[in-house]
């Protein structure tokens, strides 16, 4: 099949058809590079997405990454981060083997479509031209061959006439035979005409035309063959990165299977526990002994028989208190004083560690500075070696100065892990006289309680508030006598009593129990016989006298 011999009179279609075919290729090279625009727009919004969720550096949000849900959240945010990247791979290879290769193959495909069209209407026009010479030489024939005749007749009417002369005769005689050379001229002009056209003509139909319209076959077959090696690379670009995407999506799976719930909830332990042991048990109070006490000349509190009026709490009302005070606001305490021990030795470690880490960091880059100095001491064209002086000695400073932190935080995380370690024995004491013992009659000892909101330390506040709780007993008590001691307790932190109702104390410090804590957090002793408030339970090693009179007994 060939458009040569099959379409031979179809040169205008074919035109029009070839520039159809263009258009289409153009068409499908637009759509490409829309699509790679697409492609870029996606990857750029699937970034500023990934971007968008990062933490922030330094902030809380990167804090809270260290457990696995975060971190597979993370992985999910990185790896859609390199899924964005195969997009843009994607739209990159798509236009320098579709947009870019196509769009130079069309301007050749023009260019060998117009060669090709221009020389078949050369052809047009050298068989038009041979036909209309053929035309012309036609019509001379048969004009020739009319007036060859004219003349003829003319003669022979003047050779009847008896009347003409016989020059008249001649004359016609030889106009006629002049008029049948001419004839026999264009007869000849125009058989040679002919034959000359009838083979341009067959050259025309069968040879030029033929090769002709065999080129533009060709270079549409190409253009049809190059447009399907296209939509083959366009698949495969896609397919390309279809292992890269599917690893992306592998390690997002892998994250999410590496979650662990249980260690997670550990992580929420280490990150809020206190340290605190929880409140013992709480005990029974026997409102009846009051009723029935005598004053002993050996009890704690027989200064109130000397006559001396016990002080009251200024603005404090009867009852016991309970503070919910709430946490100061301002700047924290260098040595996290204001934190529970636990959360405390955290932020003390984390700070060693940090310190640790620049300490590090100004060593490798003082050792840095040393070598450059020893390569400018063995080559002086490099540079000056005093020039560094300064900057070795400013690295020394700043690690004199590092150094020093780190040796405060850690005298301060080694007393709060020593004090940790302390309570703990003790605790286990404790646990172990309760547990293998039954009660003893004599002193029993009760520490490391926490009040019920967690509170464990005072602060200044201008918002603190302090709940007053009364009962009918304390109402009546109060208006009569000082409560009576109970037991002593000593002091095992130092607590700064800034808030109504509480007192200070020193570390060390011993003093008189009025009034066992019960269940709040909250001890109320007294200095002396004129200074009394609440501190925390877990700042004080508590011994009860059972014997006291007010003493409370388990139930």
């Amino acid at each position: 099949m060939s458009w040569g011999t099959e379409l031979w009179d179809q040169f205008d279609n074919l035109e029009k058809h070839t520039q159809w075919g263009i258009d289409i290729l153009e068409k499908y090279i637009k759509f490409v590079k829309e699509r790679t625009e697409i492609e870029l727009s996606y990857a750029k919004q699937l970034r500023n997405l990934s971007k968008k969720y990062q933490p922030k550096k330094n902030s809380k949000e990167e804090e809270e990454y260290k457990y696995t849900a975060c971190k597979a959240f993370l992985s999910t945010l990185n790896e859609m981060s390199d899924y964005a990247g195969q997009h843009e791979v994607i739209s990159e290879n798509m236009t320098s083997q579709i947009t870019v290769d196509l769009a130079r193959y069309v301007q050749e495909l023009k260019q060998e479509r117009k060669s090709n069209f221009h020389d078949g209407r050369k052809a047009q026009q050298h068989i038009e031209t041979c036909w209309k010479q053929l035309e012309s030489s036609k019509r001379r024939f048969e004009r020739d061959c009319k007036e060859a005749d004219r003349a003829q007749q003319y003669f022979e009417k003047m050779d009847a006439d008896i009347n003409v002369t016989k020059a008249d005769v001649e004359k016609a005689r030889q106009q006629a035979q002049i008029r049948h050379q001419m004839a026999e001229d264009s007869k000849a002009d125009y058989s040679s005409i002919l034959q000359k056209f009838n083979h341009e003509q067959h050259e025309y139909y069968h040879t030029h035309i033929p090769s002709i319209f065999r080129k533009i076959q060709e270079m549409e077959e190409r253009r049809i063959v190059r447009m399907g090696q296209s939509m083959k690379t366009y698949a495969e670009v896609d397919r390309q990165v279809i292992p890269i995407i599917g690893k992306c999506l592998d390690e997002i799976v892998k994250a999410a299977e590496a979650i662990d719930q249980k260690n997670d909830s550990q992580l929420v332990v280490e990150a809020y526990k206190s340290g605190f042991e929880p409140p013992g048990d709480i005990e029974f109070e026997d409102y009846t002994q009051p009723m029935k006490r005598t004053v002993s000349n050996n009890s704690l509190s027989n200064s109130r028989g000397e006559g001396k009026p016990e002080l009251k709490l200024a603005g404090k009302a009867k009852g016991k208190l309970w503070p919910f005070i709430k946490k100061n606001k301002g700047s924290t305490p260098e040595d996290f004083s204001n934190l529970p021990p636990e959360q405390r030795r955290k932020k003390l470690q984390q700070k060693v560690d940090d310190l640790n880490k620049e300490i590090h960091k100004e060593m490798d880059q003082r050792d840095a500075i040393t070598k450059m100095k020893d390569v400018y001491l063995k080559n002086p064209q490099m540079g000056d070696p005093a020039s560094l002086d300064h900057k070795l000695a400013e690295a020394a400073q700043n690690i004199e100065k590092l150094r020093f932190e780190a040796q405060k935080f850690e005298a301060w995380l080694a007393e709060v892990e020593g004090r940790l370690q302390a309570r703990g024995e003790q605790a286990r004491r404790q646990s172990g006289m309760y547990d293998g013992q039954p009660p003893p009659t004599g002193h029993t000892c009760a520490q490391d309680r926490e009040s019920p909101d967690g509170s464990y330390t005072e602060e200044q506040s201008q918002e603190s508030q302090v709940k007053v709780l009364a009962t009918d007993f304390d109402d009546e008590f109060d208006d009569e006598e000082p409560l009576p001691a109970i037991g002593t307790c000593k002091a095992l932190y130092t607590f700064e009593g800034q808030n109504e109702g509480t007192i200070s104390v020193a570390e060390g410090e011993t003093l008189y129990v009025i009034e066992e804590d019960r269940g709040d957090g909250w001890t109320r002793i007294r200095r002396g016989e004129d200074e009394e408030g609440y501190v925390p339970t877990s700042y004080v090693e508590v011994c009860l006298d059972r014997n006291a009179k007010g003493a409370k007994t388990y139930i």
